[in-house]
């Protein structure tokens, strides 16, 4: 993922030169696909003019990257070139502007690659398409803040995206809310409790405590735009996913859930999981001994044991050749979580509304297993609208993680989108 577009470049600054004044090309944003192999992703360009100075911002939905500014923007006559830089790559972009063929041709270079690729101008009428209103609400005493995405053309169809693990605010939903505006569904994310706008703080708050922050943005949503909870679904990704059973089951009037990377285990144990998959290689024979350390270290993080049973297991365990991979954190310092002991598999065999399970085969977080788990817990529900689809060679954020004949770019898994909107279709019949 550290490739990614969204990760690089807070750190850019806009760099312009002066265009020179018979410059041919028009301020705008141009679009099309940009293709190497088996690599894909649909990109733009957004061209401003003020006062003879050109800036230039780069975007794409399936890399999370919205106005990413390039720098070091040059303007001669028809041609433009800037570039983008990452931490590993630096992205030269040089094109011209064919007024033949209404284009703007160019050609990236990057490491010792060249891809050309052939972008048009976006008309007014065909830009947008949506329009976002900033919004706050409450609950409790919390005032927490979101966007509301509103199409230009809506279909009747709503989606709340459920906030996820850590501190990430509204940004890590942004692409995905956009898309499905332009596809006419009207979207909301907002920001966790702690992060960005919103107040509180998510690092003490229980799992209830962030399911009632979901309600409330969702009894919110639905007054602020009219539309009906039996028209709205919900979405969610890795500790997002978990609350899409519980939320479904608390609120049964809403109309369907997306459940995307989602454990079949306590957060605890899903935590636990990747720690081991970050480490098996390094550890061999001695990883579940390892684990069985790494596990108190959290179970104590999670307000499941007391200090001194964890105090007494790493002095047993202090001269272990494993030893310092265990991650153990200040214990004076440690912030009570009692979310890890949470799970999602009490509330699956209670769904009724319909739901799509999205896992990648090569995620490095949730245990492998998980989706097998979690279908045998619906079946009880005789849920006639469940849905599972295997990503090959995803991984836990949904980024392709295979063979790539463009490796310079991470992007979302080529199928993951279409199985999105597909189902939505078939659900929504719209």
């Amino acid at each position: 993922m550290k490739n990614t577009i969204l990760h690089i470049f807070s750190f850019l600054f806009t760099l312009s030169l002066l265009a020179q004044e018979n410059s041919l090309l028009q301020p705008g944003t141009y679009s099309g696909v940009f293709e190497k192999g088996n690599f894909k992703d649909d990109i733009s360009f957004t061209l401003q003019k003020e006062k003879e100075i050109w800036t230039v911002s780069f975007t794409s939905l399936k890399q999370n990257a919205i106005g990413i500014p390039a720098r070091q923007v040059s303007v001669i006559k028809d041609s433009i070139s800037f570039i983008l830089q990452s931490d590993r790559y630096t992205y030269i972009f040089k094109n011209k502007w064919e007024p033949t063929s209404q284009r703007l041709k160019g050609t990236l270079f990057v490491d010792e690659e060249q891809v050309s690729y052939s972008l048009i101008q976006e008309t007014s009428v065909g830009s947008a398409s949506y329009n976002k209103e900033e919004v706050t609400f409450h609950n409790m005493d919390l005032k927490l803040s979101g966007t509301i995405y509103r199409p230009d053309n809506p279909n009747g169809n709503a989606l709340v995206f459920l906030t996820s693990s850590g501190g990430g605010d509204r940004s890590g939903s942004r692409a995905e809310a956009i898309y499905f505006a332009k596809k006419g569904i009207t979207t909301f994310h907002y920001d966790k409790r702690g992060t960005g706008q919103s107040e509180g703080n998510w690092q003490t708050a229980k799992m209830d405590d962030l399911v009632e922050d979901d309600i409330n943005a969702i009894t919110f949503f639905s007054k602020a735009t009219g539309i009906s909870l039996s028209e709205i679904g919900i979405k969610g990704s890795s500790q997002g996913a978990t609350k899409v059973p519980y939320l479904l089951f608390k609120m049964p009037s809403l109309a369907y859930g997306i459940a995307v990377s989602c454990p079949a285990s306590s957060l605890l144990e899903s935590d636990l999981n990747a720690w081991k998959n970050a480490n098996s290689d390094k550890l061999g024979d001695d990883l579940e001994a390892a684990a069985n350390l790494q596990r108190k270290v959290f179970q104590y993080i999670g307000g499941l044991i007391a200090k001194e049973e964890l105090e007494k297991a790493i002095s047993e365990n202090e001269s272990a050749s494993w030893f310092t991979a265990v991650w153990i954190p200040n214990l004076d310092e440690v912030v009570t979580d009692p979310k890890l002991s949470y799970s999602p598999m009490t509330y699956f065999d209670k769904v009724k509304q319909p739901l799509l399970l999205i896992q990648g085969t090569k995620d490095e977080i949730i245990p492998l297993e998980s989706h097998a788990i979690i279908s045998s817990a619906i079946k009880p529900s005789r849920n006639e609208d469940y849905q599972l689809v295997l990503l090959e060679n995803a991984n836990h954020s949904m980024y392709f993680v295979g063979e790539s004949d463009f490796p310079y770019w991470a992007a979302l898994h080529p199928e993951y989108l279409e199985a999105l909107v597909n189902w939505l279709e078939q659900i929504t019949g719209s």
